[in-house]
């Protein structure tokens, strides 16, 4: 039997781990040790260890942010760097007929996945930039939020009444741009695989559209790309409550250029989402 690889490609924050998780209780093997939750993923991040724990590591050795969130890359794996990546695509096509995997950094790179596994399939998850940028900012409060939650009631309070929105704020001055620079990155290299793959090879969607309906990109998943999989409802995995409001971003941002590319860029990858 012919072995079946889906990549899950798609910027932080664009909702890979929600898709993630729908596939893997549709039956879809994405990895045997899968992320915890965590801060602004309470239901898991459902990434594949083996492969995070591998991109971090290749991050690091080459003096970038092991979260990925940078507009710089990799230019050359090292001989070790690819043949570990080599060793773990062997193990996952010895051990199953069907697999996949999903964590964000993989976005960093597609050149290296399409040269190691060519008939790979992929699943780009697409998200607007207001939507991921807010995310990326919420979740970035949360955790300075949590910092003070334990702290002695006066360090608190004084965060928590006093000091709060204005961090925030100086915050959200310092890091928006930075992150819009980070999603156009992100989506340029996906936008750069997609084109040099068979259109057969890729589908890109939005959880937006699997809300509300989700059985074309199951069926295509089952007919046109042969994976064996059990029908379940992406409604039942999908909360919207999770989901948080876009924040006010458009005056953090200050090289309108940017806007308008991220802008490009959207548009011509919602032109290849399927029907």
């Amino acid at each position: 039997m012919q072995k079946r690889t889906l990549i899950i490609a798609g910027m932080h924050r664009s909702g890979t781990s929600l898709i993630t998780q729908w596939l893997t209780r549709c039956g879809m093997e994405l990895g045997e040790r899968l992320g915890d939750a965590g801060t602004g993923n309470v239901e898991g991040h459902f990434e594949d260890c083996e492969f995070l724990k591998m991109h971090e590591e290749i991050l690091d050795n080459h003096k970038l942010p092991r979260s990925g969130l940078t507009v710089a890359h990799v230019e050359d794996f090292t001989v070790y760097e690819r043949e570990k990546v080599k060793s773990i695509i062997k193990v996952k096509q010895q051990l199953y007929d069907q697999w996949g995997w999903k964590d964000p950094r993989t976005c960093m790179f597609l050149d290296v996945y399409q040269e190691l596994i060519p008939d790979a399939r992929y699943m780009v998850i697409i998200r607007d930039y207001q939507s991921v940028i807010s995310s990326l900012l919420r979740r970035d409060v949360k955790v300075m939020d949590k910092r003070y939650e334990n702290r002695r009631f006066f360090p608190k309070m004084a965060w928590f009444w006093f000091r709060r929105n204005r961090k925030t704020t100086a915050f959200y001055r310092n890091y928006t741009q930075e992150y819009l620079k980070v999603w156009i990155s992100y989506n340029q290299d996906i936008l750069n695989c997609i084109k040099r793959l068979k259109r057969e090879a890729f589908m890109v969607v939005n959880y937006n559209m699997l809300n509300k309906e989700d059985l074309p990109v199951f069926r295509h998943l089952q007919n046109e790309w042969d994976f064996s999989l059990k029908y379940f409802k992406f409604k039942d995995v999908f909360k919207e409550n999770l989901m948080g409001r876009d924040l006010d971003i458009d005056h953090y941002i200050i090289d309108r250029r940017l806007v308008v590319k991220a802008q490009q860029l959207q548009d011509e990858l919602m032109e290849y989402m399927i029907a």
